[in-house]
């Protein structure tokens, strides 16, 4: 076992070792002068030359490559062109509404998804299952950017339930976990379905039945524990969705997350912020999919031992 969680950890750590080099290379070629967005757009040439001394723009691409990444294993991101701030700073203020955004979403997304699949697949091919994957592939199809403004209007301008943007108590949070919760759920919902089809399918499901044990016991206890691989497989896949889909959801309610800052550094070329958050972002999603795989070797360890035997070949 601690063979493998290593190969998953230097796996991981590989990945987001990839993406800080991209993000930086990337950076170095996108078109402008981070000297004159940091220093203001009437700078003299010698206030320019001392931002680039400041910030480091004046040393070869791959001293500062060298500098960045040493800056990184430190906690040091670097500062913003244009607030002049530390990017460590404005991440402690972003990040965590941008975690309780995604925690809250996928837990939503999990508890309807799994419960819409397990009733869809109760009866498959009824009426009830046909109406409920309908409601999964409009889930599925419904782009975020639509969604988010019919749900505004609906409950926010018409019925004035929720608010219509801001970030503040519960009722701010409902709306964008809805939007953000609406595809992961129905993909859950998709392969709870397909998943516990297949596993009702076995013997093992057919003498739990014979032995006369309750629908709820067998698919508590057999069915759903069996069936549950796949759907993980889904969760650790959605999550990477909440990341990149917080942008757009970010953005449409104004919630001052990690996904509406890199939305505004984008348009202001804010590069080390860009950087920075790519980066929090990259090891957020690297770090769950190190967390799956783990579970997987705890839910079923003949893949652990899989993994070990082709490491050995």
């Amino acid at each position: 076992m601690a063979r493998y969680i290593v190969q998953r950890i230097a796996f991981a750590i590989l990945s987001v070792w990839a993406v800080c080099t991209l993000t930086f290379f990337i950076a170095l070629l996108a078109p402008g002068d981070p000297a004159e967005l940091a220093a203001g757009e009437h700078a003299t040439p010698q206030m320019l030359s001392q931002v680039r001394h400041e910030y480091g723009l004046d040393l070869p691409p791959l001293v500062r490559y060298g500098h960045y990444l040493v800056g990184v294993l430190h906690g040091d991101l670097g500062k913003s062109f244009v607030t002049h701030e530390p990017v460590t700073d404005f991440l402690k203020r972003a990040l965590p509404n941008t975690a309780l955004l995604a925690l809250s979403a996928i837990v939503l997304a999990v508890v309807v998804g799994i419960a819409v699949g397990l009733a869809a697949a109760s009866r498959p091919n009824s009426m009830l299952d046909r109406a409920l994957m309908a409601c999964v592939l409009f889930g599925v199809t419904l782009p975020t950017f639509v969604l988010a403004p019919v749900l505004v209007i609906l409950f926010a301008l018409k019925f004035q339930i929720f608010p219509v943007a801001g970030w503040g108590g519960f009722n701010y949070l409902v709306l964008p976990s809805i939007v953000l919760a609406a595809r992961p759920a129905a993909m859950i919902a998709r392969m709870t379905r397909a998943s516990t089809i297949e596993v009702q399918r076995q013997d093992y499901i057919r003498t739990a039945r014979a032995k006369g044990l309750s629908p709820v016991a067998i698919v508590l206890h057999h069915t759903l524990k069996n069936a549950f691989l796949p759907i993980l497989t889904t969760i650790g896949v959605s999550f990477g969705y909440l990341l990149s889909g917080s942008f757009v959801v970010e953005t449409a309610f104004t919630i001052p997350g990690v996904g509406y800052q890199s939305i505004e550094s984008l348009a202001t070329r804010d590069y080390s912020v860009i950087q920075g958050t790519t980066l929090v972002l990259a090891v957020s999603f690297v770090t769950v999919n190190l967390i799956t795989d783990l579970l997987y070797a705890t839910l079923d360890p003949r893949i652990k031992i899989v993994s070990l035997d082709k490491a050995g070949a």
